[in-house]
C-alpha cells in the first residue's frame, strides 16, 4: 500500500502559476505510476496528467495545451504538477493517485490509491 498527501493548492490569479506536490509513504513508491486528477462540484473526476514509474513517459489531458508539467523525484517519494498560465476553469480539487499498472492510464478506475485532494482556486 501507499499513502498519498497533496500540498500546494491555494488561490491564484488568472495567468499565474502553482506547483502541487504529492508526498507518498509506504512501500516502493518508485514502482508506481503516478497521476493527477481534478474534480469540481457536480462533475466527474477528470484526468490531468500521468507519469511512469521511471519518469520516462508522460501523458496529459488535451485541455492543458502545454500549460501543465508532471514530474517526480523518486528519491523524495514525491510527484509534482507545475501549472502555468492558470485559468478560472482550472479551479478544482486536485487529487494525486498511484497505480501499479504498467501502461499509463487516464481513467479513475485504473488507479489504486488516492490522496485527500487539495483545492486550487483561480480568480479572474
Amino acid at each position: 500500500q501507499v499513502q498519498l498527501v497533496e500540498f500546494g493548492g491555494g488561490l491564484v490569479q488568472a495567468g499565474g502559476s502553482l506547483r502541487l506536490s504529492c508526498a507518498a509513504s509506504g512501500r516502493s513508491f518508485s514502482s508506481y505510476a503516478m497521476g493527477w486528477f481534478r474534480q469540481t462540484p457536480g462533475k466527474e473526476r477528470e484526468f490531468v496528467a500521468v507519469i511512469s514509474w521511471i519518469a520516462r513517459n508522460t501523458d496529459y489531458a488535451y485541455y492543458e495545451k502545454g500549460r501543465f508539467t508532471i514530474s517526480r523525484d523518486n528519491a523524495k517519494n514525491t510527484v509534482y504538477l507545475q501549472m502555468d498560465s492558470l485559468k478560472p476553469e482550472d479551479t478544482a480539487i486536485y487529487y494525486c493517485a498511484a497505480t501499479e499498472r504498467v501502461a499509463l492510464g487516464r481513467r479513475v478506475d485504473e488507479f489504486d490509491f488516492w490522496g485527500p485532494g487539495t483545492q486550487v482556486t483561480v480568480s479572474s
